[in-house]
């Protein structure tokens, strides 16, 4: 994969802090930053894709009033590993 220079400035604190733990680390503060870069780009996205799970099944109860509850999804839960698993609870009005 291509990859492309950028510059980022950081506070004199933040950057010591980086070469000390890359020092622990034995790693390169070029390593650590991409490192840091790639896990909160990671991180946001499985938060917006969360977000646009959690807001398609929205507006999908909204259209159709089809849930299961809280106390049904928790009993259903309840018997994950178990010999006794049960099905998953079924969607009602």
């Amino acid at each position: 994969m291509a990859t492309t220079a950028v510059a980022i400035k950081i506070d004199q604190i933040t950057k010591e802090r980086y070469k000390k733990l890359a020092r622990i680390k034995n790693r390169s503060t070029h390593w650590m930053m991409r490192e840091a870069i790639n896990q909160y780009v990671d991180k946001e996205e499985k938060c917006q894709s969360f977000r646009h799970d959690a807001m398609h099944a929205w507006n999908e109860y909204q259209e159709t009033g089809l849930h299961a509850t809280g106390d049904e999804v928790i009993k259903w839960l309840n018997t994950w590993g178990t010999d006794g698993a049960e099905d998953v609870p079924e969607c009602h009005q």
